[in-house]
């Protein structure tokens, strides 16, 4: 297995291959379409071909929110996501941001996934999955409402 992540320009982004990639993650095509076109995307590949696929987005002052990170259900557990996820924590260390956000559910492998890589807690969002999903969302047979906002700070590197 020869795994490679990469940084793929929107306008070069394979829309049909990132949406059904995406949809894993957020169920809402509209959405997803909302944010793709202002977002950075990064891709997994395993041997050439792509198994995953991640946007992340800018809020501004050093502030960025990783909108989605799913990998193909057949390609799961093999390591992908985390290494894609590593490749996107160090993406924006190295170009001097100062805090990575994510949203997700207020249980799962998801919440898991992302404080094994340092994302901590910051806040609840009541009503999150009511608010803005016309459909109930369903974890594990458990309908989501609230989401958690996490979040990962770069150490300031002005001080010593």
């Amino acid at each position: 297995m020869s795994r490679t992540i990469r940084e793929i320009p929107n306008t070069d982004a394979p829309m049909e291959l990132l949406m059904e990639l995406l949809l894993i993650a957020d169920p809402s095509e509209e959405k997803i379409r909302s944010y793709l076109p202002k977002s950075k995307c990064f891709v997994a590949l395993d041997d050439g071909v792509t198994v995953g696929a991640c946007a992340v987005q800018a809020l501004g002052a050093g502030v960025h929110e990783l909108m989605a990170i799913a990998v193909h259900p057949a390609h799961q557990r093999a390591g992908h996501g985390t290494a894609l996820l590593k490749h996107v924590i160090e993406f924006y260390r190295a170009s001097g941001a100062r805090r990575l956000e994510v949203g997700t559910g207020t249980f799962g492998y998801q919440l898991a996934f992302y404080q094994r890589q340092g994302f901590r807690v910051d806040r609840i969002d009541h009503d999150f999955f009511i608010r803005n999903y016309p459909e109930p969302i369903l974890e594990d047979g458990i309908r989501l409402f609230d989401m958690l906002r996490l979040t990962l700070n770069y150490p300031d590197r002005t001080t010593p």
